[in-house]
């Protein structure tokens, strides 16, 4: 269901909250508990937004006098009015564009688009409220990042199709991206902030043909070190595709190093565990015997 309009919690600004129209987000921000409400362009929508407001306004105030009127005298978290009576109603998506959708199996996560599924480890999730694009898993939780202030999370899984690109080879897909990959992740986001502080300096740490879903395809993975932080891991995986245009499918992983980052051992389980949906009875899934990655 989509939520009702309201102030939530900005997704790209964390300590700032934004008016969701009940549509789409507005342009209207605010510190949190601060009472400026959104004008709307329309007369009609204004008062949509005015009635809704008043309406939120008058059904806080209810129920708050019901917890005062009915609670214990005796119990003072009963007595404690609006805070333990009201919650906020769940936040909007953090972008208007769907991310992949999931599988109905809970072990799975599927990339529709690219007509594939990928395993959930233990210690990952399904995104949500993730503003980067094309994010099929991340770890469980978010933390302050060691550089500029925005949220961190320690491990991303990310899945799109190539596209733009007159290049088909595998390797070469997997080398060229591999530096984006790093750029993106370590040293400077899509707002121009530096999470990590900046990258520093990075060594290829494995590289070489993998099988993935019975085709070929190659990976690189780097070991990048950052100014702050203990840096982390990115690894660029490119295949076939067996659905669509067939243009080769990218699988970008990218997890902290450090004891509070994933198992490092987690790519290759993922990788392993990579299948297609229109060839799902092939036995030759995932990485295969014949073809392995060189250290």
């Amino acid at each position: 269901m989509t939520p009702p309009p309201g102030w939530y919690a900005d997704a790209h600004a964390p300590h700032l909250e934004r008016w969701w129209d009940g549509t789409a987000w507005t342009e209207h921000r605010r510190t949190p508990g601060a009472p400026a409400v959104p004008q709307a362009p329309s007369g009609g929508r204004t008062k949509a937004i005015a009635l809704t407001t008043a309406g939120a306004v008058l059904v806080a105030a209810a129920v708050t006098g019901a917890v005062l009127l009915g609670g214990d005298d005796g119990d003072p978290e009963t007595r404690s009015g609006p805070a333990a009576s009201t919650s906020a109603p769940p936040p909007p998506p953090s972008s208007p564009t769907p991310s992949p959708s999931s599988s109905e199996d809970p072990d799975v996560v599927e990339d529709q688009l690219n007509g594939i599924t990928l395993p959930l480890l233990d210690g990952w999730v399904r995104p949500k409220n993730v503003p980067q694009d094309d994010v099929v898993m991340t770890t469980d939780g978010t933390y302050d990042c060691p550089g500029d202030g925005t949220v961190c999370r320690h491990g991303l899984v990310i899945s799109r199709t190539v596209t733009g690109n007159d290049e088909t080879s595998p390797e070469a897909l997997a080398e060229e991206d591999v530096s984006d990959a790093a750029d993106a992740a370590f040293d400077k986001d899509a707002l121009g902030q530096r999470p990590y502080g900046g990258l520093t300096s990075h060594e290829v740490v494995k590289s070489g043909p993998v099988a993935v879903a019975g085709r070929a395809g190659y990976l690189v993975r780097w070991r990048v070190t950052t100014a702050k932080g203990p840096g982390g891991y990115v690894q660029s995986l490119v295949f076939p595709s067996s659905v669509g245009t067939g243009s080769p499918v990218l699988v970008r992983y990218v997890f902290d190093a450090g004891q509070d980052g994933p198992p490092l051992a987690d790519m290759d389980r993922i990788t392993e565990g990579i299948r297609s949906v229109t060839d799902t009875a092939s036995s030759g899934g995932g990485v295969g015997s014949s073809i392995g990655p060189a250290d």
